[in-house]
């Protein structure tokens, strides 16, 4: 079998007709056929039942199988041919999540910089599950992402780079400001909470603490927006879950430990495709993550 005939194959399981498969790929019905045929042969299988007029096709079981594996080695084809491409440009193609990106990526820019690194960089902002779907599928070369544990996925390189915990915020003249050695989730069960959109780790971690505590939260309000997530909060408009990377003096925000057991963290990570082939720049601005990680705050 070869790749066109896998080409044929999948498109015929979608359209289901010999005739628009070969108008598709501007070839002779026959081509089509015969290409199905060997690869019928070649696996010892019947891959579709045909109709006597050849017009009405059903996919066996057999053949809805093997198109699950088309696909993949389709799917890989086209980033194996993005990768290679990519290889030989001077750009990088990188994942960065907003918070992220504006609270932790910044501190680095200037070495960045000097090392020339920094204008070769294409940046895609987007939530750190959107870009790792992106870096699966190889629209993006590299991403730094956020997680509650360490990315563990066969089909990627990763590497830790830092560790914070999240924490719940209130502003300074809250009734619960002056726990500063912390709160328990149970604690918190009648307060007004403004949270993170859904595509935000921190989503994640707030379904994760409150099922761990038998809590259903009063969610107020929720925002893609983490200023304005801070803001509110200042203002006492509710309280909120967030992690103290994303803290700064000017927030004038009280920051609580969370005192249950197992409380989450939230992690950056840096992260590529396991097989994928760098460019030089690529290369070197993966060996920088790697050398720059650095202990929890």
């Amino acid at each position: 079998m070869n790749i066109k005939e896998l080409r044929y194959y999948h498109d015929l399981v979608i359209q289901k007709n010999f005739s628009k498969v070969a108008t598709h790929f501007g070839v002779a019905q026959p081509t089509i056929t015969m290409a199905i045929q060997r690869l019928e042969r070649e696996l010892g299988a019947p891959l579709f039942i045909r109709s006597q007029s050849h017009h009405d096709l059903t996919v066996t079981a057999s053949g809805l199988q093997f198109d699950q594996h088309v696909q993949t080695i389709l799917r890989e084809l086209e980033v194996a041919h993005q990768e290679l491409s990519r290889a030989k440009q001077e750009r990088i193609r990188f994942g960065l999540p907003p918070i992220i990106g504006n609270y932790f990526f910044p501190a680095y820019t200037p070495a960045l910089l000097a090392a020339g690194l920094l204008q070769r960089l294409e940046v895609e902002d987007h939530g750190s599950r959107e870009l790792t779907k992106m870096l699966a599928h190889g629209i993006i070369d590299m991403a730094l992402l956020g997680s509650l544990a360490p990315l563990q996925q066969d089909s990627f390189s990763t590497q830790v780079i830092t560790r914070a915990p999240i924490q719940i915020i209130v502003a300074p003249d809250h009734p619960l400001a002056t726990r500063t050695t912390g709160v328990s989730f149970q604690d918190l069960k009648k307060e007004p909470f403004i949270t993170l959109a859904n595509e935000y780790v921190h989503a994640q971690a707030f379904h994760q603490v409150s099922r761990a505590a038998g809590v259903r939260p009063k969610v107020v309000f929720k925002t893609h927006d983490v200023h304005v997530l801070k803001t509110l909060v200042a203002k006492n408009s509710g309280i909120s879950f967030l992690t103290t990377l994303a803290l700064e003096p000017q927030d004038h925000l009280v920051a609580l430990p969370l005192l249950d057991l197992g409380a989450p963290e939230f992690i950056i990570s840096v992260a590529t495709r396991a097989n994928r082939l760098l460019s030089p720049y690529g290369q070197e601005l993966w060996g920088y993550w790697r050398m720059n990680t650095i202990k929890p705050s």
